[in-house]
């Protein structure tokens, strides 16, 4: 097993007791099963007693721990921020400094130090409005967003590939000399001609799974660090 970041070792550390769900009439074997798992993660149980919009704020924590991105002056752009998670802990981390603007279709609760728009970020103007708002180049740009799934694996790789090139087109057009990219990917990660674009355009290019992935999931992330304009 890998070395565990500190707040992996914080959640880890921190005991639960076992719950079990008994089977409700109306509830099908796959929603029970999900239940389940919910009661019992330590991530799902350490969010709510952080106030963490969701058990996904961990997964940023540990990518930050490990690639150390995050932090005063900042200007961060988070791509899909419902329902506010990435963009909560990097308001924490810029500790009200920098610029964090947030976009996503679906409404975002306001977050303290956050800008957050309800917009396609594919959109004509979406580059222009986040640039202006940052008050100049991004320095992050991040992304936590997957497509919707279909059930069939291949599928769901190729439309979430396609959200990843979409949000690794527009973080090319708003990152500073120096910026870094960040997006969830699937299997085997990001592959083929994207990956060679992200070598030509970044200093480093690596795939990391933080521990707040659960560990039957399929998804990784891709982090492209020093931009090279």
């Amino acid at each position: 097993m890998a070395n565990l970041t500190k707040s992996a070792k914080q959640v880890r550390g921190r005991k639960m007791l076992a719950v079990k769900v008994k089977n409700a009439k109306y509830n099908t074997v796959s929603s029970n099963r999900w239940l389940q798992r919910q009661l019992n993660d330590p991530y799902v149980a350490e969010a709510q007693r952080l106030k963490y919009r969701s058990r996904a704020a961990f997964k940023l924590i540990q990518l930050d721990e490990k690639f150390h991105f995050l932090g005063r002056g900042k200007r961060i752009v988070d791509l899909g921020c419902a329902p506010g998670g990435w963009t909560q802990i990097a308001a924490m981390r810029n500790k009200g400094s920098g610029e964090i603007v947030g976009m996503d279709l679906l409404p975002t609760e306001p977050i303290e130090g956050a800008i957050l728009l309800q917009q396609d970020f594919t959109s004509q103007d979406a580059t222009d409005k986040i640039k202006a708002l940052l008050h100049g180049p991004a320095d992050v740009v991040m992304s936590d967003m997957a497509a919707n799934t279909t059930g069939v694996q291949n599928i769901d790789h190729l439309r979430t590939i396609a959200l990843v090139e979409a949000a690794y087109e527009f973080a090319k057009e708003i990152l500073a000399e120096g910026g870094i990219f960040i997006a969830k990917v699937f299997q085997g990660g990001t592959e083929g001609e994207l990956l060679n674009d992200m070598k030509k355009h970044f200093s480093k290019v690596v795939h990391h799974k933080p521990d707040a992935s659960r560990q039957d999931s399929v998804e990784t992330y891709v982090v492209a660090i020093g931009f090279k304009g």
